[in-house]
C-alpha cells in the first residue's frame, strides 16, 4: 500500500500540471492533458540539463507545485488559443490540436530556463520564511488557520495552502535519508517510512486544526442555526441544516454551511475564521499530529489519525477538544444569530425553502440539469461549464439572462456573479451537475 501511495505522491507535480491543463481547457481536454504531461517532462528535463552543465555536482532544484501551476496554466492558455489554428498547407498535418504539444514543449524549455535562473533565490527565501513561521510557534499556526479560512470566503485559500503543503514554506525534513519539502509531502513520506517512530513531525500543524472545526464546530453551528429559526419553519428547513452538518462532519466540505450566513452576516464569518484559527492554535499546543489528504472530516480523521495509532498522531485528544469546540460554536452562533437577528435560511416565512426541498428532492439529476441550462439562458448563452469540489462554475455570454432563483430552488446554498459568469454552491453535487450539463449539451469531451 505504501508503494502504491508513493507512486502518486512521488509524481504529484506531474499530475498537478496535467490536471490543471485539463481543468482550464475549454475543449478537447484529452489533448490538453497530454500536452500538459509532455510540457512538464520537457520542463524538468531542461532544468536537469542546465544543472548538469552549469551547476555544482550535487545541485538540485525542486519547484514543486509552483512549477506545475506555471506549466499547467501556460499549456491551458496555449491550448485555448491555438487548438483550432490553421497552418500553411505543407505543415497542415501539424495544425489544430496537434500543434498544442509542440508549442507547449518549446514554451516549457523557455520556462525551464527562467526557473533555473530565478528559483534558487526564491527557494532560499521561502526556506527562511518557513523557518520564521516555525519560530513563531503556535501563534504562526493561528495566523495560518485564520487566513486560510478567511480567504476561503472568496476561494483564495487555494493560493495559500499549496505553498505550505508542497514547498519549503511548510518545512524541510529528512525522511528515510531523503530531504523532503512541504508539510504534506513530509507527512506522507513519514507515513510510508516503516522505520518512523513517535509523533509525526511539526508540519502536521498545518492540518490538525481542521478536525475540531469541521467535525465538531460547524455541525454544532448548524444545530444552533436550526434551533434559532421559528419552530414552524424547522421541519421544512431541517434537511438543509442536517445535510450541511453531515457533509462537514464526514468529508470536511464546509461551504454549504458557510454560505448560509456569509452573505447575510459577513462579520459572523470573520468570527468563524477567528475560531478556526484558534482551533489550529490549540491543536498545535496539544501536539495533535494528524495529517490529511483532502480535508478535515471523519474520513481523513480515521485514515490518518486513528489507523496510524495514537502514539504517532494523538488522535484521542481530538475528541474532548472537539466536544469543547462544539459547545463554543453552538453558544457563539446561538448568541450572534438571536442577538443580531441574522437572516439565515428559515428565519422568516420562507416559501422558497419549501420549493428547494420539493424541486431538489423529486427531480432526477438529468431533469435538474435541464433546468439549470434553461436558467443559464440556454445552450447558446453558455460558453463552458466546470466544477470544483463544491461549486458549479459557468461562463456565460450574457449575464442578464441568468435566472438565479432557479439555482436556489434546486438546492444551491449560494449563487454569486463573477467576471464573465456565475458560481453556484451545490456541495458534492457540483461535479455531477457539470458532467450532466456538458453531456446534455454535447460537450462531453
Amino acid at each position: 500500500m505504501s508503494f502504491a501511495g508513493n507512486a502518486v505522491f512521488a509524481n504529484l507535480a506531474l499530475i498537478f500540471a496535467i490536471g490543471l491543463a485539463v481543468g482550464l481547457a475549454k475543449g478537447d481536454k484529452g489533448t490538453a492533458g497530454l500536452a500538459g504531461g509532455v510540457a512538464f517532462l520537457v520542463y524538468t528535463a531542461t532544468i536537469s540539463g542546465l544543472l548538469e552543465l552549469f551547476s555544482a555536482k550535487d545541485a538540485s532544484i525542486d519547484t514543486g507545485v509552483v512549477g506545475s501551476i506555471v506549466i499547467g496554466g501556460t499549456v491551458a492558455f496555449l491550448h485555448n488559443r491555438y487548438r483550432k489554428i490553421e497552418l500553411p498547407q505543407f505543415l497542415g498535418f501539424f495544425g489544430g490540436s496537434r500543434f498544442i504539444p509542440i508549442v507547449s514543449s518549446f514554451s516549457a524549455i523557455a520556462i525551464g530556463c527562467v526557473f533555473y535562473l530565478i528559483w534558487p533565490p526564491i527557494q532560499n527565501g521561502m526556506v527562511v520564511i518557513g523557518q520564521q513561521v516555525a519560530q513563531m510557534g503556535s501563534i504562526g499556526t493561528f495566523f495560518y488557520g485564520f487566513l486560510l479560512r478567511l480567504t476561503g470566503a472568496v476561494g483564495l485559500h487555494h493560493t495559500i495552502y499549496p505553498m505550505f503543503w508542497y514547498t519549503s514554506l511548510g518545512g524541510v525534513e529528512t525522511v528515510a535519508g531523503q530531504s523532503i519539502s512541504g508539510a504534506q509531502n513530509i507527512f506522507f513520506a513519514q507515513l510510508a517510512d516503516s522505520s518512523h517512530t513517535g509523533l509525526f513531525t511539526y508540519g502536521t500543524r498545518f492540518f490538525a486544526g481542521r478536525f475540531a472545526t469541521m467535525m465538531f464546530g460547524l455541525p454544532a453551528a448548524c444545530y444552533a442555526m436550526y434551533r434559532a429559526i421559528p419552530k414552524e419553519n424547522r421541519k421544512k428547513n431541517g434537511g438543509l441544516y442536517f445535510s450541511g452538518a453531515l457533509t462537514s462532519f464526514l468529508t470536511g466540505i464546509t461551504e454549504p454551511i458557510e454560505y448560509m450566513f456569509l452573505f447575510v452576516a459577513p462579520w459572523l464569518y470573520v468570527i468563524h475564521a477567528f475560531l478556526d484559527g484558534l482551533s489550529f492554535y490549540f491543536a498545535d499546543i496539544l501536539n495533535i499530529r494528524i495529517g490529511n489528504s483532502f480535508s478535515g472530516g471523519l474520513i481523513d480523521y480515521l485514515l490518518f489519525g486513528v489507523l496510524q495509532g495514537n502514539d504517532k498522531t494523538n488522535w484521542i485528544k481530538v475528541i474532548p477538544f472537539g466536544i469543547a469546540w462544539a459547545l463554543i460554536y453552538f453558544f457563539v452562533f446561538s448568541f450572534c444569530i438571536k442577538k443580531f437577528k441574522v437572516a439565515i435560511p428559515g428565519m422568516e416565512n420562507d416559501e422558497d425553502m419549501l420549493e428547494v426541498a420539493d424541486d431538489s428532492g423529486s427531480a432526477s439529476l438529468k431533469e435538474q440539469a435541464w433546468q439549470i441550462i434553461e436558467a443559464l439562458g440556454g445552450d447558446e448563452n453558455i460558453e463552458n461549464v466546470t466544477a470544483c469540489a463544491t461549486r458549479l462554475r459557468v461562463a456565460v455570454k450574457q449575464g442578464d439572462k441568468v435566472q438565479k432563483p432557479v439555482f436556489k430552488k434546486l438546492g444551491a446554498t449560494a449563487v454569486f456573479e463573477v467576471q464573465g459568469g456565475i458560481q453556484a454552491v451545490f456541495g458534492g453535487k457540483a461535479d455531477l451537475f457539470s458532467q450532466e450539463i456538458n453531456q446534455l449539451l454535447g460537450r462531453d469531451d
